[in-house]
């Protein structure tokens, strides 16, 4: 992968890490940069020894949205080509065993800001701006935006976010729990590092679990939620994770899980 590519990929250890790489235009997603980050995806989700995914930004900023030059030129056609591959990518993350942490920093607007709202946690660094944007365009949001910021914030401040366009800034991200933790610019590198390997070392099939109960919850009522749960516990209680678990509580230490 050069570094010419809308999208640098690596993998160190159980991290996948992948890095968009337009600064010029602060990484605003072109259809190049769709199709890479859905190709990526779409590998990870084949490879069981990827364990956390890490999405990160080249130059100054994590995503600054969608490119506006290809949807100046032709606003009906860029939308659809764009927003194929990235709802494909969605579904495949939400699918994923692998948890999905967002590194943001600069800035992070339009699809910028919807992707940071799909992933499962987002380390900032302090300055960052976000604007969900859109409204600014005269449009409405799309990749997840209208589903996952209700979720996050309720439905009055969602509506506040996305009615008004308004930037706002790390101290009120943390504030609404769009973020999970706001660190200095200079450490977001290893904080995010450490934070993806931490978890790249945990019981990933509970994470899957975990995760998608957490989201489906919402959707059902209890007795579907407590069905779900039944059926998510028995999977877990199949795995080696669960077993080492439960051995390493009785031996008082520290587990060491597989992923598996």
């Amino acid at each position: 992968m050069t570094d010419t590519a809308p999208l640098i990929i690596s993998r160190q250890g159980a991290v996948a890490t992948l890095r968009f790489n337009r600064p010029a235009s602060m990484n605003a997603l072109d259809l190049p940069a769709a199709l890479a980050l859905r190709d990526a995806v779409r590998a990870i989700a084949q490879d069981g020894d990827v364990r956390a995914v890490l999405l990160q930004g080249s130059g100054r900023a994590f995503v600054a949205g969608g490119d506006l030059a290809a949807l100046r030129a032709d606003p009906v056609q860029a939308a659809q080509d764009l927003l194929g591959p990235l709802n494909e990518t969605l579904l495949l993350l939400q699918a994923l065993d692998a948890p999905v942490i967002a590194q943001v920093h600069g800035a992070a607007a339009g699809a910028g800001l919807s992707l940071m709202l799909m992933c499962d946690f987002v380390l900032a660094a302090e300055g960052t701006k976000f604007n969900l944007a859109y409204i600014n365009l005269g449009t409405s949001c799309d990749v997840g935006a209208s589903w996952a910021l209700p979720r996050l914030v309720g439905l009055r401040q969602a509506l506040e976010i996305a009615l008004l366009g308004e930037t706002f800034t790390t101290d009120d991200a943390l504030r609404l729990g769009l973020v999970n933790r706001v660190l200095p610019a200079t450490e977001l590198d290893a904080a995010a590092r450490a934070f993806a390997e931490r978890i790249a070392s945990g019981p990933t099939v509970a994470y899957g679990h975990m995760r998608r109960l957490m989201r489906a919850s919402l959707d059902r009522d209890l007795a579907a939620q407590l069905a779900a749960e039944a059926q998510s516990f028995d999977s877990c209680a199949r795995t080696a994770d669960l077993r080492e678990g439960i051995e390493a509580f009785f031996a008082k230490r520290t587990p060491q899980f597989k992923g598996e």
